[in-house]
């Protein structure tokens, strides 16, 4: 750690472009999850017209969707399992790259305050995606 040679303003910039395309991404997925949402009721269902609704009696709350449900079609299916699968390896990206950029924050700021220490855990915890304690470490030095 005595070797650290930090440029804030680097790490600064740096964090901007890395901000700039986290925002790509997530517009990306939600894009994504809007498309497929699309392709799914599109593809529409292996039963007649009259059996694509099932049709549930009984009381609602105030704001709640009706009990009734679209029948699911296979291809619907599929890719509602496919979302499912992808979805802990798109959280899995999401977490890394905000605990490298919380890390990185974290990191640079305690090595502007000389703290190589504190420095060292947030380098630490960004590399083992540890949220929980780079979240912890803002705002108490």
């Amino acid at each position: 750690m005595v070797g650290w040679d930090i440029r804030p303003q680097g790490v600064q910039g740096q964090l901007r472009v890395v901000g700039g395309h986290a925002g790509d991404l997530e517009k990306a997925l939600t894009a994504l999850m809007a498309t497929v949402s699309e392709a799914a009721q599109a593809a529409g269902t292996a039963v007649p017209g009259a059996q694509a609704v099932t049709h549930l009696q009984g009381p609602v709350a105030p704001g709640q969707a009706p009990l009734s449900r679209q029948a699911m079609g296979p291809v619907a299916a599929a890719l509602g399992e496919y979302l499912g699968v992808r979805k802990k390896d798109l959280k899995a990206a999401a977490e890394r790259i905000e605990a490298s950029v919380l890390g990185a924050v974290e990191a640079t700021n305690a090595y502007c305050e000389g703290d190589l220490e504190t420095a060292r855990h947030a380098q630490d915890a960004a590399k083992a995606v540890r949220l929980d304690v780079l979240k912890g470490m803002q705002g108490h030095r």
